[in-house]
Parts: C-alpha cells; sequence; structure tokens
C-alpha cells in the first residue's frame, strides 16, 4: 500500500464522517482563530500608544496561556467523541486485513489534513475578523483610537507550534487506543457498555478546596492593588475547581444520592439518578467548558460595557477641573510666576477661571500597621501590597483657604480624610512624630484630582507649613533618593468650550516651561479622548473575545447534544423493553436534557456573583468607582445571554431529539 492510497482513504472517510467531522474542523479553525487574535492583540504595538495599554497588554498576555489551556482541553475533549464514534469503523478496517500500522497511517492522513486546514482557515479568518472589527471599531470611535491591524510572524509562529503540539498529542492517542484494542473492542467500540464511573473522593474535595480558595480571594480582597495581583490566581483556581467538580463531584453527589434508600427505590429518582451519572461522565468535561466559557463571556461583556458606559462619569471624577497643573518642588515665586502665566493665558483666549484650587502637599508612602506607619526598609519585603498606603499632608492654612473653612488645630493635633475604608484609631504616628485625631473630614479639597490613585490614601491636615517641613526632611532621610518632593497644584474651571478648552491646555503646555521645577498640564477635555480610546478600546476586546468565545459554546453544545443522542437513544431503548411508557421515556428526557443543559449557566452565575467584588475592585484601577453601573451592566449582560443560551438549546436540542426521537 501506498502514501497516496492512505492519502485517499483519509479524504473518503472524512467526506463520508462529514456531519461529525465538519463540526469537529469548524472547532479546530475557531480554535486557532481564537488564539491567534488574542496572540496578535497581545504582540499589537499600537497597544503602547494607547491611555491605559500597558493593563490591557498585560491582561491579553494572561489570557494567552487562559486561551491555550482551554483549546487543549477543548480539541481533546471534541476528538475524543470522534474517535469514539469511528472506532467501529476501524474494527471493520482491521477485519478486512488492514493492519493496525495501516489504520495509524490513515490517522496520520487525517491529522495532517485536519492540521493544515485548520491553521490555514484559522489564522486566515482571524486576519479577516480583525480587519472588519478593527473597521467597526475606528468608525464607532471616530478615527480616536490609535490600533490598527498587525499581523506579526511571532503571533503566526507561536499560532501555528502550539498547535502542531496539540495535533501531534491527539495523533498519539488516538493510535493509543487503537494498538490498545483488539478488532472486535474497536468494531463494537461505539456501543460497547460503560462501567458505573467510582466516587473520586480526593479530587472531589481538591474541586471543592480550589473553588472555595478563588471565591474566597474574590470575596476577601480589600485593595485595587491586591485584586490586581491577585486575580489571575482566583481565575485559575476557580477554573481547576470547575472541572474537578464537574467532572467528579457530580458524579459523587448523584452516588450519594443513590444511597439514600428512600429517595432512590422511587420511579422517577431511579431512573433519573441512574441516567444522570453516566450523563454526567460522558460530558462533564463538556459542561465544565460551557461554564468557563460563559463565565468569561458574561465578564468581559459586563465589564467593558461598563467602562464604555460610564466613561463620562469617570473623566469627570477623574478631572473635576477643567485644567490640571502640577509642579514638583516649586518656591512660592514659582508657583506664582505659575498662576500669573495661566491667568494671562485664559484672557487672551477670553476665558474666566473658576472654581479655582491652588495648594501643595506632601505625598508619600508607607506601611500601616494598627496606628503606626512605617517608613522603613521592610516596605520592599512585604507581602500584601494592601497594606501600602498614601499619606497627603496639607497645612491648615491651605486647606481653609481652598474648603472655604475656618478650622483650628492645636500642635500635634490633625484632620484626617480617608478615601478607601475607614480608619478607626484616634491617633496616627508617622516618621516618630505623633498625631491625634481632632475631627474627621467628609471630603477633601482636590480628593477627586487624584482619584486615579487606587491604593488607600489618608488625607491629612496639620497645624502649619514647619509640620510638613519636618516630615518632608525626615522621609528624604528615610527614603533616599526614592524620597518624595513637595509637590504644587493648581487647578480651575473655564467658562469656555471644547476648542477654547484645548486651544488653553496647548498653550499652557507651552508657556508653562520653569527649568529648575517639573510641571505638567492635564486638561478634561484632552484626556476624554484619551480615556475614549482605552475604553473604546477595551470594548471591542470585550466584544471581540466574547463571540468568538460564544462559537466556542455553540461547537460544545452541538457536540454534547450529538454525543448524548447517541447514548441516550441506547438507554432509552432499554427503558422500553423494561415496560416504561413512551410518554415517561419522553419525561425522562426532558426533564435530563433541562437539567444537563441549564447546569452550567447556574454555576456561571454563581462564578459571576462571587466575582463581583473583585472584579469591581479592578474596575477601580480603570477609575470606575460607579458600582451601582456595574451591577446594571451584569445583569443585562446576563438576562442577554441567558436569551441567547436558551434560543442555543432550542436550536441544538432538535439534533438531539432527531437522533433519539425513532426510539420514542
Amino acid at each position: 500500500m501506498n502514501s497516496r492510497f492512505f492519502l485517499r482513504l483519509a479524504l473518503t472517510n472524512l467526506r463520508k464522517n462529514a456531519r461529525m467531522f465538519v463540526p469537529y474542523l469548524l472547532t479546530c479553525i475557531l480554535s486557532v482563530s481564537m488564539y491567534y487574535v488574542i496572540c496578535s492583540l497581545a504582540a499589537n504595538p499600537d497597544l503602547m500608544n494607547m491611555f491605559g495599554g500597558v493593563q490591557m497588554q498585560a491582561l491579553l498576555g494572561f489570557g494567552t496561556y487562559v486561551v491555550a489551556l482551554f483549546v487543549i482541553i477543548f480539541l481533546f475533549y471534541t476528538n475524543s467523541f470522534l474517535m469514539k464514534r469511528r472506532k467501529k469503523e476501524f474494527g471493520v478496517f482491521n477485519i478486512l486485513g488492514m493492519e493496525k500500522r495501516h489504520i495509524v497511517y490513515v490517522i496520520a492522513c487525517e491529522t495532517v489534513l485536519s492540521a493544515g486546514l485548520a491553521l490555514i482557515g484559522g489564522i486566515g479568518l482571524g486576519i479577516g475578523i480583525e480587519r472588519v472589527l478593527y473597521a467597526l471599531l475606528s468608525m464607532m470611535a471616530q478615527g480616536t483610537l490609535p490600533l490598527g491591524v498587525y499581523i506579526g510572524i511571532g503571533s503566526i509562529r507561536s499560532t501555528c507550534l502550539l498547535f502542531v503540539v496539540i495535533f501531534v498529542l491527539i495523533f498519539l492517542n488516538s493510535i493509543r487506543q487503537i494498538h490498545l484494542a483488539d478488532p472486535i473492542e474497536l468494531l463494537h467500540g461505539s456501543s460497547v457498555g460503560e462501567r458505573e464511573p467510582k466516587t473520586k473522593w480526593l479530587m472531589t474535595l481538591l474541586g471543592f478546596l480550589t473553588l472555595g480558595a478563588g471565591y474566597g480571594i474574590a470575596v476577601t480582597v480589600k485593595n485595587p492593588l491586591d485584586a490586581f495581583l491577585l486575580f489571575f490566581l482566583a481565575v485559575v483556581l476557580v477554573i481547576i475547581g470547575t472541572y474537578l467538580l464537574f467532572t467528579s463531584g457530580s458524579i459523587t453527589l448523584l452516588k450519594l444520592m443513590k444511597k439514600n434508600k428512600r429517595f432512590y427505590y422511587r420511579t422517577s429518582p431511579f431512573i433519573n439518578v441512574s441516567t444522570m451519572i453516566y450523563r454526567m461522565k460522558q460530558n462533564a468535561v463538556g459542561l465544565a467548558n460551557i461554564c468557563i466559557l460563559s463565565t468569561m463571556v458574561l465578564v468581559m461583556l459586563s465589564t467593558t460595557t461598563a467602562l464604555y458606559a460610564g466613561m463620562d462619569e469617570t473623566v469627570q471624577n477623574r478631572y473635576p477641573r477643567e485644567i490640571d497643573i502640577t509642579m514638583t518642588d516649586a518656591s512660592a515665586a514659582q508657583r506664582q510666576q505659575v498662576r500669573q502665566t495661566a491667568a494671562e493665558v485664559s484672557g487672551q483666549l477670553g476665558l474666566q477661571q473658576v472654581n479655582v484650587l491652588d495648594y501643595s502637599y506632601l505625598c508619600f508612602s508607607a506601611l500601616r500597621e494598627d496606628a503606626v506607619f512605617l517608613t522603613d526598609t521592610s516596605l520592599g519585603n512585604m507581602s500584601n501590597m494592601g497594606d501600602i498606603v498614601n499619606l497627603f499632608f496639607i497645612s491648615l492654612e491651605e486647606y481653609n483657604r481652598n474648603a472655604d473653612a475656618d478650622r483650628q488645630l492645636a500642635p500635634g493635633e490633625v484632620l484626617l480624610y480617608v478615601n478607601q475604608g475607614s480608619y478607626e484609631e484616634d491617633t496616627l504616628e508617622v516618621l516618630d512624630e505623633r498625631f491625634v485625631i481632632k475631627e474627621r473630614l467628609a471630603e477633601f479639597v482636590g480628593n477627586a484630582s487624584m482619584s486615579s490613585v487606587v491604593a488607600t490614601s489618608y488625607f491629612i491636615v496639620v497645624e502649619d507649613e514647619q509640620v510638613i517641613e519636618e516630615l518632608f526632611a525626615r522621609q528624604q532621610a528615610a527614603y533616599g533618593d526614592q524620597a518624595s518632593e513637595i509637590q504644587s497644584f493648581l487647578a480651575f474651571d473655564t467658562d469656555g468650550n471644547a476648542d477654547q478648552n484645548q486651544a488653553l491646555y496647548e498653550q499652557l503646555s507651552e508657556q508653562i516651561v520653569i527649568p529648575e521645577i517639573s510641571s505638567y498640564v492635564e486638561s478634561r477635555t484632552v484626556s476624554y479622548g484619551s480615556y475614549f480610546a482605552m475604553y473604546a478600546g477595551f470594548l471591542f476586546i470585550g466584544v471581540f473575545l466574547s463571540i468568538l468565545f460564544l462559537m466556542a459554546t455553540i461547537l460544545i453544545l452541538y457536540y454534547k447534544q450529538i454525543s448524548e443522542g447517541y447514548e441516550d437513544r441506547r438507554r432509552f431503548e432499554i427503558m422500553q423493553k423494561v415496560g416504561m411508557d413512551h410518554r415517561e421515556v419522553r419525561r425522562v428526557i426532558r426533564s435530563q436534557v433541562l437539567m444537563v443543559f441549564f447546569l452550567p449557566l447556574a454555576m456561571s452565575a454563581l462564578h459571576i456573583t462571587f466575582a463581583f467584588p473583585i472584579v469591581s475592585k479592578l474596575l477601580a484601577v480603570l477609575s470606575l468607582m460607579n458600582t451601582s453601573l456595574f451591577v446594571t451592566t451584569t445583569l443585562l449582560c446576563f438576562g442577554g445571554f441567558t436569551i441567547i443560551y436558551c434560543i442555543l438549546y432550542l436550536l441544538t436540542s432538535r439534533v438531539y431529539y432527531s437522533i433519539v426521537k425513532r426510539t420514542v
């Protein structure tokens, strides 16, 4: 037998098994395109030109590993179904005289064909989808998004490498099954009776522990910095726990129900529990995949939609005034020079300054331990980022002038405002200086301008400038080259339109240049474009990946329904032979299909509920503080996804019922 014979035989087999092979090939193509797209996005150099591009690139970089893990499990799952359905075909070849090594040649040809079509089609599809969605996004962003189509050789190379390895492993697993089976086993491989799955207590316990650990991290994290660092760990733990509980936990639960004789030995529970044990064994991995995909879709859509919908509020919170001017280590004369320049430029443009803020402050980081804030070298060795806080010191005179207040402080007394959480102590100690908290403020002037600082911040009003100078000298001694300088802040609104404000920003950026100090100007109007580009980019990536994951979900559902259809047809034939009528069989089918089909959706809802606290902290890193908006978008996305999921159920269930209807 020459190689052409095996190639023709492989092509003939693929054509005759088109009902199973075409969905498998589509699965491979989609998996390739999914991985290529996320690799291409993560490597896109234009991301670095976007506001927030560093964070986005980090998330996408992590996403490549998550998608790689997913496609490995996904493709092995779909291939195992394909191999089981084709064992009879290989058994016939073996009985007719074809040696197992010849069958291996056929499988090798099929694998090479599948891999070639998947890589060419997947990368081509990925590039095509990228181009279409980039064009749509550019239209939506009105050309403000600096993100173009990027076809990187590195992304193509890593995609090819990953999937060549996957197809080689699938091929080795297939020939392992062929070599370990005799011709009779192959002939009856698709119809051989299955053993009842065993209870796996260790895996079940491990599943509860990993899922509980992931949930625990999500609900206990308090600081946005901790949330960013621990989010990836929580995701991995939840994914592991989901697979373990679907594959072993569900069977353990059904086995416990089976041991309850009062419950089990009744008609309906007897049939449902008995058949559900085998159903969960067959489809546990597929159901876990659906659950994880559904959770990914919901998290991505709800977060990116919330960011985009709350963009105006976010920019307003981040820039409460139109113009912000920050100076480092500026003298009184230099501050006055900047004020005068800002007033002159505003006057030249016919603009009036209103809601003016003008103060100086000292800010540095510390490690909180109860009422003491440490500034020694232990900061570099600590493991809990949530213990790092920012300390902002401002004099009473500056505070009263900007807040239009007339508060008084005795030596050693301070006013305190905390932007996140609360501070229950009556005193605070920093740099060997102990302060008594006279009053806790409900708000603080200029706090909104510092809202991008995600760590917990303590805004402390001290008696006078002399206290700030002493603290400044002590923190310089403590931190050395890493010490902070005294900052000066000038911010104001104008009565002009967007064009005038942009012109004001451009002229101030050019004219406020003092060689001795560091200074920079920010504008709400100008920054809005950067925020728009970043959040539109996030929305684009969220919708894009959600579509890919949704398509993968459809293919998994299709395979699940075909697999269950063939398996259940034999089971229901046996049920009718032992006396069950058609109506009872239909009722069992309907109850079990509904239960199994919607179990992943219920589990994903549970994942979303526990993920809400940590995801809301991540959104705080991106300046979205509106929790109610995030709740609304999450509920809307879940409702919309549920509708789509139900439609998919109705469509894919037709395949299932077309297989089993000859029985019932």
